[in-house]
């Protein structure tokens, strides 16, 4: 289901894909996930072994100088930002390792070694921090205002540093509460009204983009 993090997949074992309708689009060894505001389906060979890193928001900012709007519901290879070589070597060291705590520090000494000097932006992590305060239900002018700042600006660095413009992440934000907080003992209706929908169709088309059914069949009601 669509998250607010950029994630980075490293498959030492087996073959890991995603459908795109009726494609099935095989993923890189060593790949890249950028927000994703929308369910993706994936598959996955039999003893498939992973090791997935999550990067809390804003973060990747520091590993990779590219803008990370330009990976928003992207997936790619690592080799367009890393050198082919050194990934080889850590999938093969990842391969020989035996125990999962093995295999978790040597990508931690591999992505610490990848990281640069990039300070955090004070003004993005403000923003996050608002429209988490606020479950994702807030409006761009009141960022806009607590910030004293202009839309472009804002568009512009949180786009770049988080991957995502502020209104689609706190759509996103917005989404994943809405999970979290279902009480089975509560009507749709009222999780919908929580969620800042006042229409309840509307809340029933958004939650089938993110999810792929009705709130009705995700929660089996």
């Amino acid at each position: 289901m669509p998250g607010t993090e950029l994630v980075i997949g490293f498959q030492y074992k087996g073959q890991l894909s995603y459908r795109d309708g009726d494609k099935k689009i095989p993923l890189a060894s060593s790949g890249l996930t950028g927000l994703m505001d929308q369910f993706r389906v994936f598959s996955h060979a039999a003893e498939i072994g992973s090791v997935l890193v999550f990067f809390k928001e804003g973060k990747a900012a520091s590993f990779f100088r590219e803008p990370i709007h330009e990976l928003f519901r992207e997936s790619v290879s690592l080799d367009h930002f890393m050198l082919r070589s050194e990934l080889l070597i850590l999938e093969e060291r990842l391969q020989a390792s035996k125990t999962d705590a093995e295999k978790i520090r040597l990508v931690e000494q591999f992505l610490i070694s990848k990281m640069n000097s990039t300070l955090p932006d004070l003004m993005v992590a403000s923003a996050i921090s608002m429209i988490y305060k606020s479950k994702g239900n807030i409006r761009i002018k009141e960022l806009l205002s607590e910030l004293h700042i202009s839309q472009s600006v804002l568009e512009k660095k949180f786009r770049q540093v988080v991957g995502a413009s502020p209104k689609k992440f706190a759509s996103i934000v917005r989404f994943k509460n809405t999970i979290h907080s279902y009480d089975r003992n509560r009507s749709l209706t009222d999780l919908g009204y929580e969620a800042g929908f006042y229409d309840q169709a509307h809340f029933i088309r958004e939650f089938k983009h993110f999810t792929g059914d009705s709130p009705e069949i995700f929660f089996g009601k």
